[in-house]
């Protein structure tokens, strides 16, 4: 009786311990997801991103990331069934720091990634996550070659091209009798994408760029000659395809040179407001793309500002939109592909693949409406502003 106690006991024993084991979840790599309880006992999803949460890049990256944190926040309070948990790694915007940020995510054992924040980043990290098979949604990296060849990759942003045919399509409409010049970074993805769509488009509406001006990369300090060669051709409209650091510096040299001219810009000027020792009277008359304006009436709009204000003490730009919509994107077709939180990172992927472009729509700050095509581009359309008084209008 004694030995047959004791055996039941060591049976027992080690059912337990099957069970505890069984409890932590898959392995420390990517290629497995991991169920973990939350307090409330609920299962819970691991979502990670990368982006410059340091550096000069760092106000897209830290928008994203607490964007994103407020959508958890209310997400997990306002379900019992299936809790988030979400780590952002930083980057720098950089291509193999983020390669670096993602194998943490991988060890901490990401099941789905909302990132890269910035496009050189998302195009290694993309091919990273469609190698290892892990679904990807990036909030703000436009460049078609993030999702190109990577059916996992997808964007809550507008693509480089579609942001330089909906200008070139603003400018003819509202600017027809302006001569047009552009001054972009020809070294850089973004920019280049968008100047090449632009200039297209512009030329298939009747209209004509006076001058084409380029710069290296976005640590260049004077822009004064392709400001001048704008002057020279009669520009009174130039084409911004650039990002918020330059761009600042730009102004300030148009404004020192007297050129009194009209400036136009899309999504990475977003920002500009919030800089560090800018001006923003410089700004004042600007005019930009952007997927959501910040003081919209919109009820939507408005409360996600008013919560963002709230928690950060700051006006959210777009990319603070982009994190959260991202979230609730992933979360809700998640959960309408019928997905478990202990299902494989192949698994999900799959599913969420077959989900998001099967016809999944999400009506968020950044767009109402959206839906996805198989190429893993967003359908919906930018607000064009006027900053006006450091605040954006809305123009259309």
């Amino acid at each position: 009786m004694k030995r047959l106690t004791k055996k039941l006991l060591a049976t027992l024993l080690a059912a337990v311990m099957v069970l505890s084991l069984a409890a932590c979840g898959g392995s420390s790599g990517g290629d497995s997801g991991s169920a973990e309880s939350s307090d409330s006992g609920a299962a819970t999803i691991k979502i990670g991103g990368t982006g410059p949460l340091t550096g000069g890049a760092s106000i897209y990256g830290t928008a994203v990331k607490q964007g994103a944190e407020l959508a958890v926040e209310e997400i997990n309070a306002a379900n019992s069934d299936l809790q988030i948990e979400f780590k952002m790694e930083d980057d720098e915007a950089d291509g193999e720091k983020g390669v670096n940020a993602y194998n943490k995510l991988k060890d901490w054992g990401v099941q789905m990634i909302m990132g890269s924040v910035t496009t050189g980043s998302c195009i290694a990290v993309s091919a990273e996550a469609n190698t290892d098979r892990v679904f990807l949604m990036t909030p703000s990296a436009s460049s078609a070659d993030v999702t190109a060849g990577k059916d996992n990759a997808f964007q809550i942003c507008f693509t480089d091209p579609n942001q330089g045919v909906k200008a070139a399509d603003n400018i003819a409409e509202t600017f027809a009798d302006k001569k047009v010049a552009c001054i972009y970074n020809n070294s850089d993805a973004y920019s280049t994408g968008i100047f090449n769509a632009f200039k297209t488009e512009l030329e298939a509406k009747g209209m004509q760029l006076v001058a084409e001006e380029t710069y290296p990369d976005d640590t260049n300090a004077d822009y004064s000659a392709q400001l001048t060669s704008c002057k020279s051709a009669g520009a009174d409209l130039i084409f911004l395809p650039i990002y918020y650091t330059p761009a600042s510096v730009i102004l300030k040299q148009a404004k020192d040179m007297n050129y009194d001219t009209t400036f136009f810009g899309v999504d990475g000027m977003d920002g500009i407001l919030d800089m560090e020792g800018f001006d923003t009277s410089l700004a004042e008359g600007v005019y930009l793309q952007t997927p959501v304006n910040p003081w919209s009436e919109e009820q939507n709009v408005a409360d996600f500002v008013s919560k963002y204000q709230e928690k950060y003490g700051e006006i959210p730009n777009q990319f603070a939109a982009d994190g959260y919509d991202g979230i609730y994107v992933l979360y809700n077709a998640f959960k309408e592909a019928g997905l478990s939180a202990d299902q494989s990172n192949e698994e999900i992927c799959d599913a969420m693949i077959s989900t998001v472009t099967g016809g999944f729509t999400y009506d968020g700050i950044t767009g109402s409406g959206m839906t996805w095509n198989e190429n893993g581009e967003v359908s919906k359309t930018p607000a064009v502003c006027i900053i006006q008084d450091a605040k954006y209008v809305d123009v259309q």
